[in-house]
C-alpha cells in the first residue's frame, strides 16, 4: 500500500500547481504491478506522467524506484472536482 500511496501522491503533487482555487482531484482508479521487493529502510521515489485528459478525467503513467531497480509501474486516474460541490454531496450522504 505504501508504494501505491507514493504513486498517487506523485500525481497529486504534479497536478497541484495547475488547479484553480477551490478545486482538487480525487483518485478514481489505480492499476499497478509490483515488480520487486524493497528492503525496509530503503528510499523509494515515485513519478507520475500525465498521459491524457478527457474532460475532468486525467490519466497518469506511474512508477516507483528504490534506488536499485524499478519496483512498480502502472496507471492512475484522477478526476477534477469542485471542492465545495463535492463536500455538499458527501454531507448529504451523512444526512440519509
Amino acid at each position: 500500500p505504501e508504494m501505491v500511496r507514493l504513486m498517487e501522491r506523485a500525481a497529486v503533487n504534479g497536478l497541484a500547481p495547475y488547479l484553480a482555487t477551490g478545486h482538487q482531484s480525487v483518485g478514481t482508479m489505480v492499476n499497478v504491478k509490483h515488480l520487486a521487493a524493497t528492503p525496509l529502510g530503503a528510499t523509494v521515489t515515485a513519478q507520475a506522467e500525465l498521459l491524457s485528459v478527457e474532460g475532468r478525467r486525467l490519466l497518469f503513467k506511474v512508477s516507483a524506484h528504490d534506488g536499485t531497480e524499478l519496483i512498480g509501474e502502472g496507471t492512475h486516474e484522477r478526476a477534477l472536482i469542485d471542492l465545495a460541490k463535492f463536500e455538499q454531496r458527501v454531507a448529504a450522504k451523512r444526512k440519509e
